[in-house]
């Protein structure tokens, strides 16, 4: 943000940074998680935006449902806001089986509850101005897994990143932080290769 900035009012400008405490998610959350009776792997807390990229992650846990690995996800995208994300949610969880549940608007109060009943935070959003969320995961000690960008780096040091462009990656980094990585496709010689094709 502050290079953003010198960018467009100059380098003369006088900028501080000064952290931001969010509402104190600490002190509640060990009742709040004991109260819910959901668990969740994961939880992404965005909206339906484009770039919050919730195409690119469905990709990844169709890919990882392929797999065989079934993680859960909870997502909280508003169907009355975003009604087509919400749609394609719902349509690619029932064709392909998916482990996730889209609570719709959740409310601030109960953002704690939802972090505290979920093992990570995926956030897998393209482009943020500050990635609230981020903060919050990180205030109570909840994994972050994120993209390996700047924005990210900013405010909190995630456990996984991946590249927000390829569902792959999103599903490696998942995988990797389930203790169950993909394993590389073992590289023959040219032989090896010959007698596979003519075989």
């Amino acid at each position: 943000m502050e290079t953003v900035v010198r960018r467009r009012l100059g380098r003369q400008a006088a900028i501080s940074i000064s952290p931001y405490m969010p509402r104190a998610l600490g002190s509640s959350l060990g009742l709040a998680a004991a109260d819910c009776s959901w668990k969740f792997d994961f939880v992404y807390v965005a909206s339906g935006d484009k770039h919050k990229n919730h195409g690119n992650l469905l990709i990844a846990w169709r890919l990882l449902a392929e797999q065989g690995v079934k993680p859960s996800l909870a997502l909280t995208v508003d169907a009355i806001n975003h009604p087509l994300v919400a749609e394609e949610i719902a349509k690619q969880t029932k064709i392909y089986s998916l482990n996730i549940i889209n609570l719709g608007k959740v409310v601030s109060d109960d953002i704690p509850i939802l972090y505290g009943a979920s093992s990570a935070l995926i956030f897998p959003s393209k482009v943020e101005s500050f990635g609230l969320p981020l903060i919050e995961a990180s205030q109570i000690g909840l994994p972050v897994l994120a993209p390996e960008l700047d924005y990210v780096r900013d405010v909190v040091e995630p456990i996984e990143t991946f590249d927000p462009e390829s569902p792959t990656s999103i599903a490696r980094a998942v995988r990797r932080f389930l203790r169950n990585p993909d394993k590389p496709t073992p590289v023959g010689t040219v032989k090896d290769f010959l007698t596979e094709v003519f075989r």
